[in-house]
């Protein structure tokens, strides 16, 4: 039976749907003959600090976004380490992998899910402050992606 109370996540903002690809130019050339795009290269700003199953992140990636109506689409292509997108890929090949949503609190959010059960799989730090954190919900391969800015 579903509570009717007001639920800890309803102040969270979907930001983003992460897909996984095999290759990016291939995806990006497709999807933009769809009508999709424009797509820019991203990365994460210089010095973040990422963790792996708690260990420290040493993968490589090509990172390309495009705004669909108030939403990023990203696409990730793992290049070089071990990573959920690698892992994702390698288990169930290419597709959403993930969808993020932006929190007030990232360390609350992430201390209150796994408090409950679900588990981490990737953190990083922001130079400047905030970060990300990737969760396994542990219910149907729902992967969260939550991020805080500072």
């Amino acid at each position: 039976m579903e509570k009717k109370t007001r639920s800890a996540t309803q102040s969270w903002k979907i930001m983003q749907v992460g897909v996984v690809v095999r290759d990016i130019d291939k995806a990006i050339e497709h999807l933009s003959s769809l009508g999709i795009g424009p797509f820019e290269s991203r990365a994460l700003p210089p010095d973040t600090e990422e963790w792996f199953r708690g260990k420290p992140l040493k993968a490589k990636f090509k990172i390309s976004m495009a705004k669909v109506g108030d939403v990023d689409l990203e696409l990730i292509q793992p290049v070089k380490g071990e990573s959920p997108h690698r892992e994702f890929l390698d288990s169930k090949g290419e597709g959403i992998q993930h969808v993020m949503f932006a929190v007030d609190d990232l360390d609350e959010e992430v201390a209150r899910l796994t408090k409950n059960g679900a588990s981490i799989l990737l953190r990083a730090k922001f130079p400047t402050g905030g970060g990300i954190a990737y969760l396994d919900l542990g219910v149907g391969g729902i992967v969260f992606e939550l991020v805080q800015k500072r």
